[in-house]
């Protein structure tokens, strides 16, 4: 039956083509942004994943940058107790010098004063940033990243303990060869404070590469963060393209289907002719 009241043939048409222009603006949405997932209503679920993923992504970013600057604070202290320990090395080889017979003791303290201040200039000198951690016991906290366990959100750390190279510089400047009546204990007493140096430079060190292999970790994690946000967002642009190139065709296949069909009521009117 025709009707020039309701033309179905022109109805289904336009809802093709109403249909093809929905997929086409969608498809040069994606070409024109490189996504797919632009907004919770392209994918709710893969905007809610992708957004936590790059929340976490960017704050993993954020921490190695913290991390840089713990790391230059334990850098430089770490660099000060080796210097320091050399240093500490040449006051001990002095006191052993003291030890022969027929050395002027006077002479060998000159030395190990000069040593001591060169110690002294060392601790202050050994700062980034004026934060130091070579004359304080202090624990450092320094967050290394986050984790998710369900609904919960919460941080990672690692301490880093500071190293008094005070104290020691304070025992090895009460060594007086001049006037000792011991020179036997002091060459102990110099061997455990060099003993002492040594673990200080070396637990800084330690330190320093647990910061290290942290911020190789954030990167490789930030990296799979980064690749798992795309894998689910972005747009697959070959895809893309055939798909536009198929409803441009279909888009005008559909204009001319719309057409004829608005052409049928005009046929009524042979009826009467």
């Amino acid at each position: 039956m025709s009707s020039i009241n309701t033309n179905v043939s022109a109805m289904n048409a336009l809802s093709i083509m109403r249909n093809v222009n929905s997929d086409l603006a969608t498809t040069q949405e994606r070409i024109s942004t490189g996504s797919k997932v632009n907004s919770a209503k392209d994918n709710a679920a893969y905007f809610a994943i992708s957004e936590t993923m790059k929340g976490d992504s960017g704050m993993y970013k954020s921490i190695d940058e913290g991390l840089t600057m713990t790391k230059n604070v334990v850098s430089t202290a770490r660099l000060g107790a080796e210097t320091f320990a050399d240093l500490a090395k040449q006051v001990g080889e002095r006191v052993a010098f003291a030890q022969g017979v027929g050395v002027n003791l006077a002479d060998v303290q000159s030395e190990i004063d000069a040593l001591t201040e060169r110690m002294n200039t060392v601790i202050e000198q050994s700062t980034f940033n004026g934060v130091s951690m070579v004359d304080n016991t202090d624990t450092l906290t320094v967050v290394t990243g986050v984790s998710r366990d369900g609904t919960s959100f919460n941080t990672t750390s690692i301490e880093i303990d500071g190293q008094d190279l005070d104290a020691i510089l304070t025992t090895f400047k009460a060594i007086d060869l001049t006037t000792s009546t011991d020179l036997e204990a002091d060459l102990v007493t110099a061997e455990g404070e060099l003993a002492k140096s040594v673990t200080a430079a070396t637990n800084l060190g330690i330190s320093e590469k647990s910061i290290d292999t942290q911020q190789g970790f954030l990167k490789d994690l930030t990296d799979r963060l980064d690749k798992s946000v795309g894998s689910l967002v972005d747009a697959d642009m070959e895809k893309e393209a055939a798909r536009l190139q198929a409803l441009q065709v279909q888009q005008q296949l559909a204009t001319q289907s719309l057409s004829i069909a608005n052409q049928a009521p005009q046929n009524i009117m042979a009826l009467f002719r």
